[in-house]
């Protein structure tokens, strides 16, 4: 899909003032952000990211509308300067044509990055579960090995599965913990949603899953 129809397809959802907004570029945590800062210069906010789609290629944003009254004046002041956007016009915080931040919001996408990489990495970092499923899968492996080739041979393949398995979950632990740090960095919150998994909020912003992420 073109730079110009992801852009239209999301303002079209903006225009009729629906309480969420679903953003889904192909496969791309810098992509997403940049649609995401663009949402929130029309009065939305981050909820939540998380990969969809065919083989989990796809990476769903989910923006809120904020009902504060800072982010209707946010708005109006963005629909004045951008009468045009979505229809060939200049789009805020975006060079003309393209999902590239402008320089004075590269900040506010990385920001926004960072949070969409943190939810959508949680797929991917192992709980305890999941790694006992994994290194399961590597001693089934090497007893089917065992009856094709030699035993050493066996225990070497299955071993070297199981050190990727283990190399996987070690390197996705880390990167989560240097871009938590940024994001805590940046003023945001650590919290735990219903399911016990980490999130960051903005301070007085609720989890999402209701419409006003913002209510007391």
């Amino acid at each position: 899909m073109s730079v110009e129809r992801h852009i239209a397809g999301m303002l079209q959802q903006i225009a009729r003032q629906q309480d969420i907004v679903e953003i889904a570029p192909q496969g791309s945590a810098p992509k997403a952000a940049a649609l995401a800062h663009v949402a929130e210069q029309y009065g939305y906010t981050y909820g939540v990211a998380y990969r969809t789609g065919f083989r989990n290629s796809l990476v769903q944003v989910r923006m809120y509308r904020d009902p504060r009254p800072e982010a209707r004046v946010r708005e109006a002041a963005t629909i004045t300067a951008h009468p045009q956007a979505g229809n060939g016009g200049t789009v805020p915080g975006l060079e003309q044509g393209s999902l590239k931040p402008v320089p004075e919001a590269v900040g506010a996408v990385e920001v926004l990055k960072d949070l969409i990489s943190f939810d959508v990495m949680a797929l991917y970092i192992a709980n305890r579960g999941q790694k006992v499923k994994g290194y399961l899968a590597c001693a089934v492996l090497t007893v089917i090995l065992f009856i094709d080739r030699s035993p050493v041979e066996a225990v070497a393949s299955g071993g070297a599965v199981a050190v990727l398995f283990t190399v996987a979950f070690k390197v996705g632990e880390i990167r989560r913990r240097m871009i938590a740090r940024r994001l805590t960095a940046a003023g945001f919150l650590a919290v735990r949603d219903g399911q016990g998994g980490r999130r960051f909020l903005r301070p007085g912003q609720q989890l999402p899953g209701h419409v006003n992420p913002f209510a007391a």
